[in-house]
């Protein structure tokens, strides 16, 4: 196991933020770690890249415990945090480099990260000139400069515009392909689109542990649309195979439908139909979405 967590707990004075957590994950697994803010999702991930240590309990990573042989675990973990912290005054180039000599890393490690990430463009920039984008594609690459087996990112995609949310997601899909992977999130379209699996922490504890593959087997699908006027929900119940329809807010829908084939081009007709714009349009895990809130309401 490139992960392994043995009844963990962590207090904070008088409060539990974990409480007796356990889990493993497999060598090549993308792992989502779901959760409400204040769950112990950033905790369980400061235990195991060592910048906290746990109450009580046991956690390895490539089988080196995170108590007795930190640098080892150091060296084996490539860490980008929920906050990334980054030398604004440096340059890309610079600050890549000054890390590398942290982790006595060939320098010709630099230009094969620099390149996996995309960063070529920005490259001769100071880190203080980069979009929010690009500053999390210097984190990822400061978190891969060593070659790590295991990636662990704490919120990788929070703050970023949709364009840049779909390359950081792609990035970490591809180099995911070769390491293990620990991705913390509290969206859920994050998961689908890149997690094989799902564990959701809430209080402190695992509530659930399931793959994507088996949440998918639940026939049923949420469409998330936005239209350009208000649509009354009669209309929407009339489309085929609508199991609900729930006003969000405005002219936001969420629609859900109760078979797997994807009904998105159902909604497009509606809209085409009626002399609709459509503003957003959205394909959800209706398992996951309801698992998530009833695991997480209370």
């Amino acid at each position: 196991m490139s992960i392994t967590v043995e009844q963990i707990s962590k207090v904070y004075d008088q409060q539990k933020a974990l409480d007796k957590i356990s889990f493993s994950i497999k060598k090549g697994e993308i792992v989502g770690f779901l959760g409400p803010n204040g769950a112990g999702k950033s905790t369980m991930m400061k235990i195991l890249t060592t910048y906290l240590k746990a109450s009580e309990g046991k956690a390895s990573v490539n089988d080196f415990d995170v108590s007795s042989n930190q640098i080892n675990v150091q060296k084996s973990v490539g860490y980008l945090p929920e906050h990334n912290p980054l030398y604004l005054d440096m340059y890309v180039r610079e600050y890549l480099e000054f890390n590398a000599s942290v982790y006595n890393t060939s320098k010709t490690r630099i230009n094969e990260i620099v390149e996996l990430t995309g960063l070529l463009p920005e490259a001769h920039k100071k880190i203080s000139q980069l979009s929010k984008g690009y500053r999390q594609r210097v984190g990822l690459a400061n978190a891969l400069l060593h070659n790590p087996e295991v990636l662990i990112l704490d919120e990788p995609t929070t703050g970023l515009d949709p364009n840049q949310l779909i390359e950081i997601r792609q990035l970490i899909r591809q180099v995911g392909k070769e390491k293990t992977v620990l991705l913390s999130t509290h969206i859920m379209q994050e998961v689908e689109a890149i997690c094989d699996r799902v564990i959701i922490i809430n209080k402190g504890k695992i509530v659930a542990d399931k793959s994507l593959k088996e949440l998918k087997t639940n026939q049923e699908q949420i469409i998330e649309v936005e239209f350009d006027y208000r649509v009354e929900d009669v209309a929407l119940k009339n489309l085929k195979s609508v199991k609900s329809v729930k006003n969000m807010h405005d002219f936001l829908y969420e629609i859900t439908f109760s078979v797997e084939k994807d009904m998105r081009s159902e909604v497009f007709d509606f809209a085409h139909d009626n002399g609709l714009k459509i503003l957003k349009l959205n394909q959800k895990n209706a398992s996951l979405e309801s698992l998530f809130r009833e695991l997480t309401s209370s």
